[in-house]
């Protein structure tokens, strides 16, 4: 569908200035995708803790009029959020006890995650931080030069991951600085960052961000999220290219959730998808068990037999690892 003259004008607009015209009203995500919010489970106070955050790049690749339209599941808040699931909690996977200091989590041999950000461009409803003290975890810069310094300690440590929230909502020189830092360590090998960013918010694909990129002599990996082949357009197409062609690995992580991906025909087009546009389909993961996130689980024995479906229809290297992640574990758990 041809982009109207306010889209275009918006998508000429830097990525910060697209970040703040990003949808936080029901009402106006669904005036915008021709839907009415009586025909929808919608739950106001679901959005009271977590609200709606949404760029108008991602809710673009929305299929207007349609209350069933995958993407629309992931960032639609329903009272479904609000029934207590068993077995489900505000700290899923671990996180708060892998926490060594402020902002560092040290959860596997060899790797740390720094917490460089509470924000997200988008708020997912699955989202396993959705319940995560972002406020007295997150790192300052000053707590940002005690963690490298605990690294360079550590020679232990080959990778430093850069999460969040979302490590691209940083600025750029912001991010140059935080490599340029880790970059001197020299038993580090590689600076991972996950990032939904070039799915949900491309524009944030900017040349100087490429070039703090280039300029680091470690290699550089880049997660992103994608968990449907709907959201992937010209303009996220053109954002990966961009960092393919300078050098980039990209690989994919994405979450199996019920109503969005659970079908094999889905997850075998978005492979087919991710590869096209050099994205290897790394990782998908069993749904962690956040509090408010319970109507998204589909069965590990689901998740298997989905998994089987790919692999009969797809060669290997498209074929993602099904995963899932155990507080307290030394590793991903590889399920299949």
């Amino acid at each position: 569908m041809p982009e109207s003259q306010s889209e275009i004008h918006h998508f000429s607009k830097n990525w910060q200035q697209q970040l703040a015209e990003a949808f936080n009203s029901i009402d106006d995500l669904c005036r915008y995708l021709n839907l009415s919010p009586d025909d929808l489970p919608i739950l106001a106070a679901a959005a009271e803790n977590f609200p709606l955050r949404v760029p108008l790049s991602f809710a673009a690749c929305i299929e207007k009029g349609n209350m069933h339209d995958p993407l629309l599941r992931q960032i639609l808040p329903v009272k479904e959020e609000l029934i207590a699931y068993p077995g489900f909690s505000n700290d899923p996977v671990g996180d708060l006890a892998a926490a060594t200091q402020v902002g560092v989590l040290h959860k596997y041999h060899g790797r740390v995650l720094f917490i460089n950000t509470g924000s997200c461009a988008i708020n997912c409803r699955y989202c396993f931080r959705r319940n995560f003290p972002y406020a007295d975890l997150q790192l300052s810069k000053q707590q940002e030069d005690a963690a490298i310094e605990s690294i360079q300690n550590d020679t232990s440590i080959s990778e430093v991951i850069l999460s969040g929230g979302d490590p691209l909502l940083l600025s750029d020189s912001r991010l140059a600085r935080l490599i340029r830092q880790l970059d001197g360590i020299e038993h580090l090998k590689r600076i991972r960052i996950h990032s939904r960013l070039p799915i949900v918010l491309p524009a944030r694909i900017t040349d100087e961000f490429i070039d703090t990129l280039t300029q680091s002599p470690k290699q550089i990996i880049i997660v992103v999220h994608c968990n449907h082949a709907n959201e992937i357009n010209d303009r996220v197409i053109a954002a990966c290219n961009s960092l393919k062609n300078n050098g980039i690995t990209l690989l994919n992580q994405s979450v199996l959730l019920k109503g969005v991906n659970d079908k094999a025909e889905v997850l075998c087009e978005l492979s087919e998808q991710l590869f096209s546009h050099g994205i290897i389909p790394y990782y998908l993961h069993l749904l962690d068990k956040a509090t408010g996130t319970g109507h998204f689980e589909v069965s590990e024995t689901e998740a298997l037999a989905l998994v089987r479906q790919i692999q009969g229809a797809l060669p290997g290297y498209l074929v993602p690892k099904l995963v899932k992640e155990q507080a307290g574990a030394d590793s991903k758990q590889t399920l299949l």
